[in-house]
C-alpha cells in the first residue's frame, strides 16, 4: 500500500467540491438559481451585513484572550486587520487552510517564534470551530427521527476530532509525534530548521480551562453568523424555522471545512440541499442560493476587505524598506 497519495490525486482532491458545485448548478438549472437570487430583497442583505460588526468584535476579543494566555501581546485593531487578511487567503484555499497566513503578519508585531504563532492560529481556529460542534449534535438529535444517520455521522466526526486534539494537547506525545514526522517526511538538509519550528509548538501553551471563555464566545459568534444567513431564508420566504436552521445548518457548514474544495464550495451546498430538502418543502435552487448568498455575506464580503488591507500592508512594508 502506498505511503502517500499519488501526486495527481493531491492536485485534484481540492477540486472535488467544485465539481459538486458545478454538478449542482447543472442539475438544478441555472435559470432557477438566477431567479432565486434576483428574488432576494436587498434590505435583508443589509440587515444581515449589519451583524458583521458584532461578529468581528466578539471573535477578535476571543482571539486576543487566547493570545494573552500564550503571552502574545498584539492590540485588538491589529488582530482585526490580521484576521481579515487571513480570511482573504483562507477563502481561496481548501478547508480555509490559507488562514495560516496570519502567522507571518503576527511575526512582524512580536518576537514570538513561528512555531508558537502557528499553534496560536491553529488553536484559535480549533476552539472557534469546536463551539460549532455542540450545535451540530443538538441539530442531529432534533431530527433523529427523520434523519437517524445524521446523528451517528456527527458523533463519529466530533469524537475523531476530539481524540486528535486530546492526544496532541499533551506535550510529550505531541513532541514525539512531530519529531517522528520530521524524521520520516523532511529531507535531511532542512530537517534542523523544521525541528526548531516544531520545538516551539508548546511554548506557553495555555491551560485548557483558559479556553472556556473563547469557546463560549465562539458559540455566540456562530449564532450571529447563522442568523445572518437566516435572513436569506426569510428573504426567499422558505418554511424553515429559525431554531431548526440554527442547529442544522452547522452540519453543512462543517462539511465546507473538508479540504476537498475551495472555501467549501460544493460540499456545503450539497450537504445543505440533502438535509433541508429532506425535511421541508423547499426547492434545491432555493437552498443552493441560501448557501451561496450566505457565504458571500459572511465570508466573501470580509475577504474583500482583507484583500484591500493586504495591499495596504504590502505598500507600508515597501515604504519601510525604502525608508531604511
Amino acid at each position: 500500500m502506498p505511503r502517500t497519495l499519488p501526486r495527481w490525486l493531491k492536485v485534484l482532491l481540492p477540486f472535488v467540491g467544485l465539481a459538486f458545485f458545478l454538478f449542482l448548478i447543472y442539475t438544478i438549472d441555472l435559470r432557477k438559481i438566477i431567479d432565486a437570487f434576483l428574488s432576494i430583497d436587498a434590505r435583508y442583505i443589509l440587515v444581515a451585513l449589519s451583524l458583521t460588526v458584532p461578529v468581528l468584535v466578539i471573535r477578535i476579543y476571543a482571539w486576543q484572550w487566547i493570545c494573552r494566555s500564550q503571552e502574545i501581546h498584539i492590540g485588538g485593531f491589529r488582530l482585526l486587520k490580521i484576521y481579515l487578511i487571513g480570511l482573504f487567503y483562507g477563502v481561496g484555499t481548501p478547508g480555509y487552510l490559507g488562514q495560516i497566513m496570519r502567522v507571518p503578519y503576527m511575526k512582524g508585531d512580536t518576537n514570538a517564534p513561528y512555531g508558537k504563532l502557528f499553534v496560536n492560529v491553529v488553536l484559535e481556529t480549533f476552539v472557534h470551530t469546536l463551539s460549532l460542534y455542540a450545535m451540530m449534535v443538538c441539530g442531529a438529535i432534533l431530527v433523529v427521527g427523520m434523519l437517524p444517520q445524521l446523528l451517528w455521522l456527527t458523533v463519529v466526526w466530533i469524537l475523531g476530532v476530539l481524540a486528535v486534539f486530546l492526544y496532541l494537547v499533551k506535550k510529550e506525545r505531541g513532541d514525539r509525534l512531530f519529531q517522528g514526522l520530521v524524521r520520516l517526511l523532511i529531507p535531511q538538509k532542512v530537517r534542523g530548521q523544521v525541528s526548531s519550528f516544531t520545538e516551539t509548538f508548546y511554548l506557553d501553551f495555555p491551560r485548557l480551562r483558559l479556553l472556556a471563555v473563547p469557546l463560549l464566545l465562539g458559540a455566540l459568534t456562530w449564532v450571529l453568523v447563522f442568523t445572518q444567513e437566516y435572513f436569506i431564508v426569510l428573504a426567499l420566504g422558505l418554511p424553515i424555522p429559525y431554531l431548526v436552521f440554527l442547529l442544522l445548518y452547522p452540519v453543512a457548514n462543517v462539511a465546507g471545512f473538508l479540504p476537498v474544495s475551495i472555501a467549501g464550495l460544493g460540499t456545503r451546498e450539497f450537504t445543505a440541499i440533502a438535509i433541508f430538502t429532506a425535511l421541508f418543502a423547499v426547492s434545491r435552487a432555493d437552498v443552493f442560493v441560501v448557501s451561496v448568498a450566505g457565504f458571500i455575506v459572511t465570508d466573501v464580503f470580509l475577504a474583500g476587505v482583507g484583500f484591500g488591507l493586504s495591499f495596504t500592508e504590502a505598500r507600508q512594508s515597501g515604504e519601510g524598506i525604502e525608508g531604511s
